[in-house]
């Protein structure tokens, strides 16, 4: 056979192959392949993105942002609070989804992000600013501690105990603002139990193409 002829049957070969690939389906885990979900009250199929070649949304495809302030974080940011993954976070809004009000999901990331990306399905958004001392009035955190994280107050002391879990992500490993948030409700006596971090953040759930919903302009 000519090397013409040759070149010809390999670039068949891979044409084959690719469109082969291109078919091959596409789920969460093996027998699992989407998670039905709420979110603002509107069912939502989570699934990932069944094209085999598709590629992450370039907002999330940059490899050096410059630190400070989009720095590495670590696996573990506190004793006590539990860094998960995808699985883990599905699990917790299907809980969400069947009822249990025990828990909360938040998007803790600065709004042009969300009407950029769009948020994960079943999160609520609450900007970091809204939990910080620098930017947010004191009794409006508390505000926020009692009426949405379900903590009690007596005078100056707080009381978790019927407190909800949280369960906090931002953009990815290289973004600050969910661990900001975090260590702030440590140290205001959150327990260390009640508080999750997804520490892929969009970063991760981009890059395995599952679903987000859009946000719209306020």
């Amino acid at each position: 056979m000519s090397g013409a002829l040759r070149l010809l049957a390999c670039l068949g070969c891979l044409l084959l192959t690719g469109s082969a690939l291109a078919d091959q389906p596409v789920g969460i885990t093996a027998q699992q392949p989407w998670v039905d979900v709420l979110h603002e009250g509107r069912p939502v199929r989570i699934q990932r993105d069944p094209d085999n070649f598709s590629q992450i949304d370039p907002d999330y495809a940059m490899t050096s942002r410059p630190c400070p302030p989009y720095c590495v974080q670590p696996m573990q940011l506190a004793p006590g609070v539990e860094t998960i993954g995808e699985l883990e976070l599905l699990e917790t809004i299907k809980r969400i989804t069947l009822g249990a009000d025990n828990l909360l999901v938040i998007d803790s990331r600065d709004r042009d992000w969300l009407i950029r990306s769009g948020t994960i399905p079943g999160a609520i958004h609450l900007p970091w600013e809204k939990l910080h001392p620098a930017h947010t009035d004191p009794e409006a955190i508390a505000d926020i501690l009692t009426l949405l994280f379900g903590a009690s107050r007596t005078g100056l002391l707080w009381n978790f105990e019927n407190a909800r879990t949280l369960v906090f992500y931002c953009n990815g490993p290289w973004c600050g603002q969910s661990p900001t948030n975090i260590k702030q409700l440590l140290a205001l006596g959150y327990p260390a139990h009640k508080l999750k971090w997804y520490r892929g953040g969009m970063q991760e759930w981009k890059s395995l193409g599952l679903t987000t919903v859009p946000v719209k302009q306020p």
